[in-house]
């Protein structure tokens, strides 16, 4: 059979196919820093994909809400939300994150008792506080219960959190260690020389005071 031989691109179809590279390119690409490592196994996630929060969660107060796919928090002042199913002491947790506002605000609660809630003004967590942009975006913070406490961890944010930018979130805890990481990046590690671990340590939350936050695609590890 004779072979047949291509003929060459005219100078519009080069043009087109320049065209279509550069559309591509342009194309917002998820996010995707894999921190997969040897004994992780995954044992929840969640991508809020649906029209109600679900029985997975324990809701404490108002201002929670699905929306286009995404967990949205807004003026909680400090009642969680609260995943029911325990987890491990050694635990990875990643998540998609953004803030509404450019006052940041971005809080998440681990190791705690899963049912705790702001009773009034002043606030004390029963496990572990991590902040991206706290404090109208100055603080990156981690904190042993009270995120106001002498002994957290407090770390200057920089650069600020940009409203609407999806960032993508890991907290990574082996007993006493804590890191927390934005976007592969390191922003605070704490040492805690009495972890919180067993009963009463073993909840994950999603926090907020005010300003809205955004959350999506919650995996959760644990760690061996």
């Amino acid at each position: 059979m004779p072979s047949r031989t291509r003929p060459f691109p005219t100078s519009s179809t080069l043009s087109t196919l320049s065209l279509v590279a550069l559309l591509t390119a342009c194309e917002e690409v998820p996010r995707t820093y894999s921190t997969a490592s040897d004994g992780a196994r995954v044992i929840f996630t969640d991508d809020f994909d649906r029209g109600v929060i679900g029985q997975d969660w324990l809701t404490t107060g108002s201002g929670v809400t699905l929306d286009r796919g995404a967990l949205h928090l807004a003026e909680l002042r400090n009642h969680p939300v609260w995943l029911r199913q325990p987890l491990p002491d050694n635990v990875r947790v990643e998540f998609d994150a953004w803030a509404e506002t450019d006052e940041g605000d971005i809080k998440v609660e681990l190791a705690g008792d899963g049912s705790s809630f702001a009773k009034a003004a002043s606030y004390t967590a029963t496990g572990y506080v991590f902040i991206l942009g706290g404090w109208n975006n100055s603080l990156n913070v981690i904190a042993r219960r009270n995120e106001h406490g002498d002994d957290r961890v407090a770390v200057p944010t920089d650069p600020q959190l940009e409203p609407d930018r999806r960032y993508h979130v890991t907290i990574t805890r082996r007993g006493g260690e804590l890191r927390y990481e934005l976007d592969g990046r390191l922003v605070a590690e704490m040492v805690d020389d009495a972890p919180l671990t067993g009963p009463g340590q073993q909840h994950f939350a999603f926090n907020n005071w005010e300003a809205g936050t955004r959350f999506d695609n919650l995996v959760i590890y644990a760690l061996e």
